[in-house]
């Protein structure tokens, strides 16, 4: 599997986790339908689904320390964008310093 198509794995379950989690944030504390906490929770069981297509033998705990990089960065992005809340610099550099632990601990070659 090449990086892109594992990154791809990776934003994919970001997407779906954050949303998922969004949906039921909303339900709960916006005082949405229920509707909107069923279609989190269903995000929320893909989310779950999608890292297991990840082909490195790398194990779950390694796939899902990576994950979490991928996940940090694209909270920031949701706040963002969603949420409204401009990132700051420590925000920025935080995200950059979690995308490098993503690289070293999924790509980097091993002997």
């Amino acid at each position: 599997m090449n990086i892109i198509k594992s990154l791809l794995y990776f934003i994919l379950a970001g997407l779906f986790e954050i949303g998922g989690g969004y949906l039921v944030w909303l339900w709960i504390r916006g005082n949405k339908s229920p509707w909107y906490g069923f279609l989190g929770a269903i995000c929320l069981i893909i989310y779950g689904i999608v890292p297991t297509f990840q082909s490195f033998n790398a194990g779950f705990g390694k796939v899902y320390a990576a994950y979490g990089g991928i996940f940090i960065v694209l909270s920031i992005l949701w706040g963002w964008k969603i949420d409204k809340v401009v990132p700051d610099k420590f925000d920025i550099i935080g995200g950059i310093v979690a995308l490098i632990g993503v690289l070293i601990i999924m790509y980097i070659p091993r002997r």
